[in-house]
């Protein structure tokens, strides 16, 4: 069921109120993004283990279910700067009337206190580290949208990472909670570290979509394609992507997300690859595109746990990744993949190396391994026992 702002809402259960009900408070739930995706996911595995969830968001892609109940928050799709504030201003009067059970953010992004808000990104640690800009085109409109947008987080993140507002602060990655606990010390004593998980079964390698694929890209089986996945493309380096594929005659790379386009097509124009860079926008078909690919290259300044990194080593997919909180968990130098130093020509030394088919295989079929024991199941259950423990602990005040 749905509810808008301003209506009247039915409860999902009589048993809404009891510590089966978890509310779920996300800007939005869907299937693409790494946030959106494990908010699905989790959202998933709550229902299917019989749990009731109230979804507070401004969009939630999640089936209808008889235990789920949404409550939509009408916002401005843009710009961040509007859209932000609105959200924490209505979700936040939402969740005062149609919260219940454990409360659960995605992040700072309502005034309330919460019982676990996940930290997804932290602008403090981002801003600490002399970060790029995260405009999405580099005009004077856009930058300094961006530089409001940091202050806003930041603001958000100072007012709500208080033991006085969450009673428990869920890291992604042992990355982001160093970074916590650097920044808001005196969260230390409720940090959680739960991972990501990642569909084995659906990520995976596959010749029959490889073939399929390619014959859209018109790309044929024997060329050497790398994939580039994400938004944010100043951070996530894709001019250094576009730069290493331009020092390797043999590789072409498709690049998925959305950003600037216009600029960087110009930038591969220049450096003579523009047949080789395929802009392929925001797709829910990853596993098509991994599995059309044969390298992974993310050459990102700053991640927090990178879902996609994971889905490309369960893909099969030697790993060439900065080390960053989240791959550096998962990559294994050498084995599976190598970390990236921040020079397009090593870069390309190693799309050099990974010519070689033999090597290609073993480092994939090693980061298919390395990535088994990052399960959704897995996640899951450690948010049930972390709710559960939480719940508990209400009951004895």
């Amino acid at each position: 069921m749905t509810a808008a702002i301003g209506s009247a809402s039915s409860h999902a259960s009589p048993r809404a109120d009891t510590t089966d009900h978890v509310t779920i408070v996300a800007h939005d739930i869907g299937p693409v993004g790494g946030m959106e995706i494990q908010l699905s996911r989790l959202i998933e595995g709550l229902l299917s283990r019989g749990r009731h969830v109230t979804v507070i968001a401004r969009s939630c892609e999640i089936p209808a279910h008889e235990h789920l109940e949404r409550v939509l928050v009408p916002t401005p799709l843009r710009p961040f700067a509007a859209f932000y504030p609105w959200f924490g201003l209505a979700g936040g009067a939402l969740l005062a009337r149609h919260g219940r059970g454990i409360v659960h953010t995605a992040g700072a992004i309502v005034p309330n206190a919460v019982d676990v808000a996940t930290c997804h990104f932290c602008h403090r640690a981002f801003e600490a580290l002399g970060g790029p800009s995260r405009a999405g085109r580099s005009t004077p409109a856009h930058r300094a949208h961006a530089e409001v947008s940091a202050v806003m987080s930041k603001a958000g993140e100072r007012m709500i990472y208080r033991p006085q507002r969450v009673r428990a602060m869920v890291a992604i990655s042992d990355g982001v909670r160093r970074e916590l606990e650097r920044w808001f010390p005196r969260l230390k004593g409720s940090l959680r570290t739960i991972p990501h998980g990642v569909d084995l079964a659906r990520f995976a390698p596959d010749p029959v979509r490889r073939g399929r694929v390619r014959d859209e890209l018109g790309i044929a089986d024997d060329e050497l394609v790398a994939i580039f996945a994400g938004g944010d493309w100043v951070r996530k380096g894709l001019a250094h992507a576009i730069a290493a594929v331009a020092a390797s005659s043999t590789w072409q790379l498709l690049v998925v997300g959305t950003g600037d386009e216009v600029a960087y097509s110009a930038l591969a124009r220049v450096a003579g690859i523009r047949d080789r860079v395929h802009f392929l926008g925001s797709r829910a078909d990853m596993p098509c595109l991994f599995a059309a690919s044969d390298a992974f290259l993310l050459p990102t300044s700053y991640e927090t746990f990178s879902l996609v990194t994971y889905e490309a080593a369960a893909s099969g997919l030697p790993l060439l990744v900065t080390r960053v909180s989240g791959p550096d968990q998962l990559i294994v130098d050498g084995a599976n993949g190598t970390f990236l130093n921040g020079a397009p020509a090593n870069t390309a030394a190693w799309l050099a190396k990974l010519r070689d088919t033999g090597l290609r295989a073993r480092m994939g079929a090693a980061a298919r391994r390395a990535a088994q024991p990052y399960t959704w199941d897995a996640a899951v259950d450690r948010h049930i026992a972390l709710y559960d423990e939480l719940a508990q602990s209400r009951q004895r005040r």
